[in-house]
């Protein structure tokens, strides 16, 4: 597929689902239930990205320094650091482990 079709094809498609979110009547918006799937479902993608960057290889599981990195953000999380402190702990432990292994 030629890329000029796939931006086309893209941009035609993000146009698409704004017009379709304008169309939404408000008092769908207003509900309890898609308030709450509004607030989690950023949450819920970004925590999937996450762990498809750090332990995903095409189709192959990896565990690997990222994976480490990952592991000392979550624990940094649990002593509720705050968020520079779980950010460096992330990266300190990924640098070493990488480091350590070549």
């Amino acid at each position: 597929m030629n890329i000029w079709i796939a931006i086309g094809v893209t941009a035609v498609g993000c146009y698409v689902v704004k017009v379709v979110g304008l169309l939404v009547p408000a008092g769908a918006l207003e509900r309890p239930l898609v308030k709450r799937l509004a607030a989690l479902l950023p949450v819920a993608l970004l925590a999937a990205l996450t762990a498809q960057q750090t332990f995903a290889d095409g189709h192959a599981l990896v565990l690997d320094a990222r994976a480490a990195g990952v592991a000392a953000a979550a624990v940094a999380l649990l002593l509720r650091a705050p968020f520079l402190v779980v950010v460096g702990a992330a990266v300190v432990v990924t640098a070493g482990v990488r480091a350590l292994t070549g």
